[in-house]
């Protein structure tokens, strides 16, 4: 019996993990196409794209993979994992190869991978890759602020109308004390739970992990490089905001937009795009294709178009994950020093 519930729990924890990203994926995908015209979006992508530039956000795009290698090996090394540059960068290709069919576990499988390989504890690998990620949480954060101080305007002129109601309820959520007394007290309440002494195995173990992972995370603040770390998540978000930008180039419509609003039209999609990626799902299919239509909605342009548009980019950059990916699983096979 104990088994039986042990069992059905470790179904619903995969269900809730991986089933649920990939039902947000389709349903949002269904809203996505729902009425689109598939002939006509084909249309302009066939007809009216300059297919070279969406291969110059490809290569943009294999630069940013690698510019965090470099930033992750900074880190690594301030808690003693020395790893090649090589093997950091197909960590970076596998997880989000990985991230396309099981959402979130690349992260996981990459700290395994080279964890497993450089003979490191998980936990401390695990928390380097969480300040990788914290660290790209907290520029998405200054750069939508920045840019919604720059956009204000468009964004006014977007929400007054009969989109105005919607914003006041994103407000609403916002500014309610019952969100922010919940959080203090979640908060509050994982502190207690790891500073608690217990003879439990359990929750000893889970401590022990926590602390590890807190090393991994806190050897940010005193590893050696943090000028040169500042300068490559520069040009990791670099890559990021000009693979987006030179990929308006592709279609007329979007270098119109260009011609008409300048670069911070590029730079509101670009955030938005980027503030989809929390949302659960597959590598971002689905969320990702709606901002850059709502985004590209601000400045005028139709869905059709818009679709289009935001279809192509997010295929290319789909494809381009399956190659790296499976030119990454093919090299970890030919290592023979994977597990060492």
């Amino acid at each position: 019996m104990e088994n039986n519930t042990s069992q059905s729990r470790r179904w619903i924890g995969y269900t809730l993990k991986y089933g649920v990203p990939l039902l947000v994926t389709v349903l949002l995908c269904i809203l996505l196409f729902k009425d689109v015209n598939f002939s006509e979006m084909m249309d302009i992508i066939k007809n009216q794209c300059s297919f070279q530039w969406i291969a110059l956000a490809l290569v943009i795009s294999i630069f940013s993979h690698v510019f965090r290698a470099m930033r992750w090996r900074i880190q690594l090394r301030a808690i003693g994992v020395n790893p090649p540059l090589f093997p950091l960068v197909l960590s970076i290709f596998g997880t989000y190869a990985v991230n396309l069919v099981l959402p979130r576990l690349g992260e996981v499988w990459r700290t395994g991978y080279i964890a497993k390989r450089q003979d490191a504890p998980f936990s401390k690998v695990f928390g380097s890759m969480v300040a990788d990620r914290l660290a790209d949480t907290v520029t998405v954060l200054l750069l939508t602020v920045v840019t919604f101080i720059l956009a204000s305007t468009q964004f006014d002129k977007y929400f007054s109308g009969e989109n105005s109601q919607g914003l006041e309820h994103i407000k609403d959520i916002i500014l309610s004390p019952w969100i922010w007394i919940a959080a203090l007290a979640g908060i509050a309440l994982v502190w207690w739970f790891l500073t608690r002494k217990t003879e439990n195995k359990v929750v000893n173990k889970i401590q022990g992990f926590v602390r590890g992972l807190w090393d991994g995370f806190a050897a940010i603040a005193h590893m050696k490089g943090k000028g040169a770390w500042l300068i490559l998540t520069a040009c990791i978000w670099g890559c990021y905001f000009f693979q987006l930008y030179v990929a308006f180039y592709a279609f007329p419509f979007t270098r119109d937009i260009l011609a008409e609003y300048g670069i911070l039209a590029a730079l509101v999609t670009f955030i938005l795009s980027s503030i989809s990626m929390a949302v659960p799902s597959n590598g971002g299919i689905g969320p990702w294709q709606w901002s850059v239509i709502l985004a590209l909605g601000l400045y005028g342009l139709a869905k059709g178009p818009a679709t289009a548009f935001a279809n192509l980019v997010m295929g290319a950059q789909t494809l381009l994950l399956i190659a790296l990916g499976v030119f990454t699983f093919i090299c970890i096979a030919l290592d023979k020093n994977k597990t060492k």
